[in-house]
């Protein structure tokens, strides 16, 4: 748990707040308020509820305010703390993607999933405890479900690509659109000039390429003012960004389909996704390129198991 705590406001009723999950500004939550109540999109970890409480009292609110909690899909940093967050929030209902919710209200597999990667100690220095959700305080929003959160209308789109329980979130009012990993991964950090690096998350273990790009173009169809990472914060989807973003889709599925059966290809495809990453960041004028390597160090490792399952399953099933 890392402590960066600010409240950043991205648009009318909109903040971000850092999660202090792994590092600084890694992954977000994002707290929507509209006339005193409140809904969370993306909850981090068990270790992330502190955070969305010191943001809440800030605002003059509590817990008790908070009236929808909404992960974009199940992986445990962007649901990990639905549990604790339910728990502290006893007027809120969870919304997730039907696909998921299974997964929340008895997380045996997502727990035994991350263990297997992880060990034990090491999630739970990470995760800390995964608490079950009651059945009763879920709703699973279907494509198109559209909730009426205190007149502030939000659309649930089904965008998988990334996972198959994942949707993103339409805000209309603001015309921010909440992508959890659709629309890939982009820090603030690695910024130059108003210019931003975007890059794909293709993260086990569902990664699919064709699905992807089908999503994105699908987001673009609400032609967004910002589209809100979880990793992170909020962006302008120029026509560039979503240029580089499919670009970087193509090249590191061409990585896998050629080197993920090789005898090293965790080493062979890490590296050359990152050399393609720092090229693109050093191309809008980033100079401290050790910095990048070091930042993008994990996105690359955990990326390289994603493609590596993607071709494992291609395989068995042609």
């Amino acid at each position: 748990m890392t402590d960066n705590f600010k409240v950043r406001s991205i648009a009318s009723g909109v903040s971000v707040i850092d999660s202090g999950y792994f590092s600084n500004d890694f992954a977000a939550i994002y707290i929507i308020k509209q006339n005193n109540k409140v809904a969370i999109i993306e909850t981090g970890t068990t270790f992330s509820v502190s955070n969305v409480k010191k943001a809440l009292e800030k605002d003059g609110l509590s817990f008790l305010d908070v009236a929808y909690i909404i992960p974009t899909h199940v992986h445990l940093d962007h649901a990990g703390g639905a549990g604790e967050l339910m728990k502290q929030c006893p007027n809120a209902t969870l919304i997730v993607h039907p696909r998921g919710a299974r997964h929340l209200i008895d997380p045996t597999k997502l727990i035994a999933g991350a263990m297997a990667v992880y060990g034990e100690q090491k999630f739970k220095k990470l995760y800390g405890e995964i608490i079950p959700i009651e059945a009763s305080r879920v709703i699973e929003a279907d494509d198109n479900f559209i909730l009426d959160f205190n007149g502030r209308e939000l659309k649930f789109i089904d965008t998988p690509g990334h996972a198959r329980h994942h949707f993103c979130i339409w805000d209309r009012q603001t015309e921010s659109m909440f992508t959890g990993d659709t629309f890939g991964i982009s820090y603030r950090d690695l910024d130059h000039n108003d210019e931003v690096y975007i890059f794909p998350s293709t993260s086990p273990v569902q990664f699919d390429p064709e699905e992807l790009i089908k999503s994105i173009h699908k987001i673009m169809k609400y032609k967004p003012k910002r589209v809100c990472l979880t990793h992170f914060a909020a962006i302008r989807p120029t026509q560039k960004v979503v240029e580089q973003l499919i670009a970087g889709i193509h090249f590191v599925s061409n990585l896998a389909k050629k080197y993920a059966t090789e005898g090293d290809a965790e080493k062979v495809i890490q590296d050359k996704m990152m050399n393609y990453f720092l090229e693109g960041i050093e191309k809008i004028g980033v100079k401290d390129l050790d910095f990048c390597r070091e930042r993008l160090e994990l996105d690359v490792k955990i990326n390289t198991q994603g493609l590596i399952y993607w071709q494992k399953i291609v395989k068995i099933e042609t």
